[in-house]
């Protein structure tokens, strides 16, 4: 009996809706194929970008070449939940909707023993077929088919591209600008140092721009390590850690209502009493000083994954 149908992005960055219904007129860029992601990003408004929220019309993003699980489908639109990236909303996986055209069937092929995945904030990948090109984000992962002097032939949607070995990882290899003798919280800090100043986005998932709780599961994915989507999930899982006793890389959650209410927020703590986080729709990932910043009242909870 075969199992549930399976899917990939088939789009540098697919932003995965609430409804079909959610997108409004101004999101027209992002729907299409390929995604104008770079185009839409630079039309919004910070009104625009706080209505995404607001108007609770994202739920997530996925990148070129993830793999997702087909739960219904209604004309030009498909419900998809993303296995990698868990969540209570739904046991197997993030769930939401994305234009059709936007979704390739997946492989039923085994799954590949060595992966590329890019390291560099961005990476072009050239497609041989269509004589093309396509600007993936960091972290966008693809089965890898040969190793060349200077790349990595890799699958996609689209059937086999290139990739330039420099920027790119193969299978397990450490993305990391340090050393080895440091551990990974050290590591995924280094990481989301390089994106300082990238604009918030909600329900970002990728190097165009990262809501609080999608740049923190990023950075732990950069060091292989998963951790649920959400700030409310990722403040209930990993090692509770006291304020005394904190280090490079652990999380650091926020409440309403002075730390006693609901999780809205998520950063990633940098040492020396410093925190470093994608703020908000008004603002771009930071490096702050914990004492005195306007959330310090609101520390509810913190935790490792490392």
């Amino acid at each position: 009996m075969s199992g549930p149908k399976r899917v990939r992005a088939a789009v540098s960055v697919a932003t995965v809706w609430t409804s079909p219904g959610s997108p409004r007129p101004l999101d027209e860029p992002a729907l299409r194929h390929p995604a104008a992601i770079t185009e839409w990003l630079a039309a919004m408004t910070v009104k625009d970008k706080l209505d995404l929220f607001g108007g609770n019309r994202i739920q997530t993003q996925m990148l070129f070449g993830t793999e997702a699980i087909v739960a219904e489908e209604s004309g030009e639109w498909v419900k998809v939940l993303i296995p990698e990236q868990s969540t209570r909303k739904e046991g197997a996986g993030y769930p939401g909707w994305v234009p059709r055209r936007q979704l390739a069937e997946a492989s039923d092929e085994a799954a590949a023993d060595r992966w590329a995945e890019v390291v560099a904030p961005r990476a072009l990948l050239s497609l041989r077929s269509q004589n093309a090109a396509i600007e993936l984000s960091f972290l966008t992962r693809l089965p890898v088919i040969e190793e060349t002097k200077d790349g990595v032939m890799v699958d996609t949607p689209h059937g086999a591209g290139f990739l330039p070995k420099d920027q790119v990882r193969i299978s397990g290899c450490p993305a990391s600008s340090g050393t080895e003798a440091e551990h990974a919280g050290r590591r995924l800090v280094r990481q989301g140092m390089r994106f300082i100043g990238l604009p918030y986005l909600w329900g970002g998932m990728s190097s165009y721009g990262y809501d609080c709780s999608g740049f923190a599961y990023s950075m732990h994915k950069s060091q292989g390590i998963l951790i649920p989507r959400d700030a409310s999930d990722q403040a209930v899982q990993g090692q509770m850690v006291e304020r005394d006793r904190l280090e490079p890389g652990d999380l650091l959650f926020f409440a309403y209502e002075e730390g006693k209410g609901r999780v809205h927020h998520v950063g990633i703590y940098a040492g020396d009493n410093r925190m470093l986080h994608s703020p908000d729709s008004e603002g771009c990932i930071e490096l702050v000083e914990l004492n005195g910043y306007k959330l310090a009242k609101e520390h509810c909870i913190s935790r490792r994954y490392w």
